[in-house]
C-alpha cells in the first residue's frame, strides 16, 4: 500500500534514477499544503511530524529548505537529476500558461521597466499631441452634436473618458467655451472662406427667425458648385438682427454679410426666399435676382384656393370637416386611455399602428398629412369614439368623410414634390419647369371620378401657380436652368421661347469668354510719386528693360478685334448646337456627373451650367438652420449670447 502511494506522488517514478535498496522500503509523505510542482520529487519521513527535513525521493538525500523555500529543491534537481529538472520545468511552464488563461507561445513575459510603468499612469502633458487630439474630438462632439458645454462637467461623461484613456485629464468647461470652441470656429471659418473665395457664381437662401427668448436672427446660406462638380451648401451666418425688419434694413444686412465674406455681388446669380414683403423689397433695393420658394408658393396656392371656394356652403363644409379632424386628433393626443384603446382597435382591425399627426401651421403640408392619417385610421377612431359616451359627438359624419377624401385626392400627390425639391445636395431648380408641366397635364388635371370639390381645388391651385410663375424674369431664370440641365434642355420650353433662350445663352457665354481687363495694363498710366516726397511709400523698384522684339510689335489692325469677336460668337453658337444635339442622360441621373464627364467637350456651356444649377428651388436650407438653432437655444441654454449662437450654428452645419 505504501509503495502504491509513493508511485502516485511521483508520476515519473519508472523513469527516475533507482534508489538504494535500504531506503526503498521507507515511504515519504508529501508536503502539507504544497502547491509547487517540485514537491513531486521531495517528501518527509513519517516520524518528521513538523516536516522540517526535506528528503529527495530520487536519491534519498537531505536537502535544506528553510521555511518551505523551493529554491534549493530546484537547484538540487538541476545538479543531480537533470532529466527530471527538464521535465518539471515543462510542467511548470504549462501550468503558468493555464493560470494566465491562454496560450503562451511566442510571448515575452518580461517585466515592465520602471519608466514604462510610470509612463502608463502619468497624465498627458497639455502640449502633447494625444492630449490635443482628445480635446479637439470632445470639442467637435459638442458642436456637431449640439451638446451643452457643461457636458464636460458631468461625472458620467468624465468617467466615460477616464475609461477610454486613463491618462487624459479633462480640461475645464471654461477652457472649452473660451479656447477650444473659438479655435474650432476660426479653423472652420477659414476652411469655408477657402472654398467660397474661388467660386465663380453662387446663389443664396435667407430668412429671419426669432428664438424662444424673442431674439431675432437672420440666416444666410450660400450654394455653389465646386471644381469637381459637387453641389455644396455652407451656412455663412445666423447673425443677431435687432434692427427693424424692413426691406431697407434687410438689404443692408445682406450686403454686409457678403462683404464680411469677401463675396462680390456680380457673382451672385439668385436669392431664394419666401414671399414676405420685406424680403421682396430687399431684393428690389439691392437689384438682385429673386426666386420664390416653391414650398411657400405651393402652400399659399392651397390656402388661397380653400379660402376662395364658392359657393359659401362648400367653404363652410371644408372648414367643418377640417375642424372635426383637428378636434379628434386633439382628443387622442391629450388622453393616454384613448391612445391605449386606439392601439387595441388597430390590432383588431389590422390597421398599421401609426400615431395621429397634428397640424403645424409653419410646416409645409402638415394639414394634408393630418387628413391622410385621419382617413387611414378612420375605422379605429370611430370605434374608440363610439365606445366613449363623452366623445361620441366627435365621430365624423359621412359628409365630413366625403369632404376629407376629396381634399386628400386633390392635395395628396403635391407634397411629395416639396420633399423632393427641398434637397440641397442635388440639383433642384431645373426641376421646376418639368414639375409645373406635370401639374398642368397630369396631377392637377381634371379626371373622371373627381368630385366638384376636387375639381375646384385643382383648378384654383393651377391658376395661382401659373400666374405667379408667368413672371418674365422668373420665367427666363427657370428656362435657363432647364436649358443647361442635360436631362431636359429645351423639352419643357414653349416653342417660341427656344430661340430666345439660345440667344440669351450665347450672349452670356460671350460675356464669360471675354477676358476681364487687367488694371495694370489697361488703366491709364499715372506717374507714381517719388519716394522722397512720401516717406511711407516703398523704395521704387528697378525699371524693367524692354525686350528687343517689343520695338517691332505692331498695333492691331482696325477691325481685327471685331473679327475675333465674330469668330468667338460663331464658336459659341457651334458649341451650343453640339450640346443640344448630344444625347442627354436618363431623367433620374445626376446632371453634375454628366457635366463632369463632358466638361472638356463643352467648356463654355459647362461654365453656364455651374452658374444656374447651383440655385435651390426652396428656402429649406434656412429652415434647417433654424431647426439647428432651436436645438441649440433650448430652455436650459436660453441665456446664450447671440455671438455664441452664431458660432455654434455655424459649426453644427459646416463641420
Amino acid at each position: 500500500m505504501e509503495t502504491q502511494e509513493a508511485e502516485v506522488l511521483n508520476p515519473w517514478s519508472q523513469q527516475t534514477e533507482t534508489a538504494t535498496p535500504a531506503t526503498q522500503d521507507e515511504a515519504l509523505l508529501p508536503k502539507r499544503g504544497g502547491t509547487s510542482v517540485v514537491w513531486l520529487h521531495f517528501g518527509f519521513k513519517k516520524s518528521d511530524t513538523e516536516q522540517t527535513t526535506v528528503i529527495c525521493k530520487l536519491c534519498y538525500k537531505t536537502v535544506p529548505s528553510p521555511d518551505g523555500n523551493t529554491t534549493n529543491l530546484f537547484y538540487h534537481l538541476k545538479k543531480n537529476h537533470e532529466k527530471e529538472y527538464i521535465r518539471i520545468q515543462k510542467v511548470r511552464g504549462k501550468a503558468s500558461c493555464e493560470t494566465a488563461g491562454g496560450s503562451c507561445k511566442n510571448k515575452n513575459h518580461s517585466q515592465l521597466k520602471i519608466t514604462e510603468s510610470l509612463s502608463r499612469c502619468t497624465p498627458y502633458e497639455k502640449t502633447s499631441q494625444r492630449h490635443k487630439q482628445i480635446t479637439a474630438a470632445i470639442a467637435h462632439y459638442i458642436c456637431k452634436g449640439m451638446v451643452p458645454v457643461y457636458e464636460v462637467e458631468k461625472e458620467s461623461f468624465r468617467e466615460l473618458v477616464k475609461v477610454l484613456d486613463p491618462r487624459y485629464v479633462m480640461p475645464s468647461r471654461k477652457h472649452f467655451s473660451q479656447v477650444e470652441l473659438p479655435r474650432l470656429y476660426d479653423a472652420c471659418r477659414a476652411k469655408v472662406e477657402r472654398e467660397v473665395c474661388s467660386v465663380g457664381h453662387f446663389a443664396l437662401t435667407t430668412d429671419l427667425w426669432t428664438s424662444r427668448v424673442t431674439q431675432p436672427y437672420m440666416s444666410v446660406t450660400i450654394h455653389f458648385i465646386s471644381e469637381d462638380w459637387t453641389l455644396c451648401a455652407r451656412c455663412l451666418q445666423t447673425a443677431y438682427f435687432p434692427d427693424d425688419h424692413t426691406g431697407a434694413m434687410l438689404a443692408q444686412g445682406l450686403r454686409d454679410a457678403l462683404e464680411s465674406w469677401g463675396l462680390q455681388e456680380c457673382h451672385l446669380v439668385c436669392v431664394t426666399t419666401d414671399n414676405a414683403t420685406n424680403n421682396i423689397t430687399a431684393m428690389e433695393l439691392n437689384e438682385w435676382q429673386r426666386l420664390q420658394c416653391f414650398g411657400h408658393r405651393l402652400q399659399l396656392a392651397i390656402e388661397n384656393t380653400l379660402k376662395a371656394l364658392t359657393p359659401a356652403s362648400t367653404k363652410q363644409a371644408v372648414e367643418r370637416a377640417v375642424g372635426v379632424c383637428k378636434k379628434v386628433v386633439s382628443a387622442f393626443s391629450n388622453s393616454w386611455k384613448r391612445k391605449r384603446d386606439l392601439a387595441k382597435a388597430q390590432a383588431v382591425l389590422g390597421l398599421p399602428p401609426h400615431q395621429l399627426i397634428t397640424e403645424t401651421p409653419t410646416r409645409w403640408g402638415s394639414r394634408q398629412q393630418m387628413i391622410q392619417r385621419f382617413l387611414e385610421q378612420e375605422k379605429a377612431l370611430s370605434q374608440v369614439l363610439l365606445a366613449d359616451k363623452k366623445a361620441r359627438n366627435l365621430v365624423p359624419s359621412w359628409q365630413d368623410m366625403m369632404v376629407l377624401e376629396s381634399m386628400n385626392k386633390a392635395l395628396g400627390p403635391l407634397f411629395e414634390f416639396i420633399d423632393a425639391l427641398s434637397g440641397e445636395k442635388y440639383v433642384t431648380v431645373s426641376f421646376l419647369k418639368p414639375v409645373l408641366h406635370l401639374f398642368n397635364n397630369e396631377i392637377l388635371s381634371q379626371k373622371d371620378g373627381d368630385t366638384e370639390l376636387s375639381k375646384a381645388i385643382k383648378e384654383g391651385i393651377l391658376k395661382y401657380l401659373n400666374e405667379k410663375y408667368d413672371d418674365c424674369t422668373t420665367n427666363n431664370l427657370l428656362d435657363m436652368a432647364t436649358f443647361v440641365d442635360p436631362r431636359f434642355k429645351t423639352a419643357y420650353m414653349k416653342e417660341e421661347r427656344v430661340e430666345f433662350i439660345k440667344m440669351r445663352a450665347a450672349a452670356e457665354l460671350v460675356d464669360m469668354a471675354t477676358p476681364a481687363p487687367e488694371n495694370a495694363e489697361t488703366a491709364t498710366f499715372i506717374s507714381p510719386p517719388a519716394a522722397e516726397d512720401n516717406p511711407d511709400l516703398p523704395y521704387p523698384t528697378k525699371k524693367t528693360k524692354k525686350s528687343l522684339g517689343s520695338y517691332f510689335k505692331k498695333a492691331p489692325a482696325a477691325g481685327q478685334g471685331t473679327s475675333r469677336s465674330q469668330s468667338s460668337r460663331a464658336s459659341i453658337e457651334l458649341e451650343l448646337s453640339m450640346y443640344l444635339q448630344t444625347p442627354g442622360p436618363d431623367s433620374e441621373a445626376d446632371p453634375l456627373v454628366w457635366w463632369k464627364q463632358h466638361e472638356l467637350n463643352f467648356p463654355l456651356v459647362a461654365r453656364l451650367a455651374k452658374k444656374y444649377l447651383c440655385i435651390p428651388a426652396t428656402s429649406s436650407s434656412s429652415e434647417r438652420a433654424f431647426s439647428v438653432s432651436g436645438n441649440i437655444v433650448t430652455c436650459k441654454r436660453s441665456c446664450l449670447k447671440p455671438n455664441t449662437v452664431d458660432q455654434l450654428v455655424f459649426l453644427a452645419l459646416n463641420l
